[in-house]
């Protein structure tokens, strides 16, 4: 079971010691791995630009979740979730950019991946939303 549908967020916290129990945050660490791979075969040319913007995207998602974790309210964790969100939107449409540049040819994976991290943060939210 995913800790994000724990309703009690006061249970949750001590069930959990640090950010790095979540799976939110485990699942972020991985999509950087694999973001971080997939932009190795990038023409060097994107080294700069979109090789870059991905890999700063990917790691914002997982950096976001610890920061958010470790500040002292709820209401700022929350808020530190929807700017893990808005990376893997970055990343899911920067994804369908190097596809349609030929940078790759399957990105359907890691798209996959993204959409149910999506999915688990946004459930994430809701759960610690209740409680504030």
């Amino acid at each position: 079971m995913v800790v994000s549908y724990v309703d009690d967020y006061k249970e949750m916290k001590e069930k959990i010691l640090s950010y790095k129990d979540l799976e939110v945050w485990k699942n972020g660490v991985k999509l950087a791995k694999d973001i971080y791979g997939l932009t190795e075969t990038f023409p060097y040319h994107e080294l700069y630009a979109l090789t870059s913007q991905l890999r700063r995207a990917a790691v914002s998602v997982s950096s976001n979740i610890a920061e958010g974790y470790v500040r002292n309210s709820t209401k700022e964790f929350v808020h530190f979730l929807y700017i893990s969100l808005g990376s893997l939107a970055e990343i899911d449409t920067q994804l369908q950019l190097a596809k349609e540049l030929n940078y790759t040819e399957n990105t359907e994976e890691l798209q996959n991946f993204i959409e149910m991290q999506m999915q688990q943060i946004r459930s994430f939210i809701n759960a610690l939303k209740r409680k504030i």
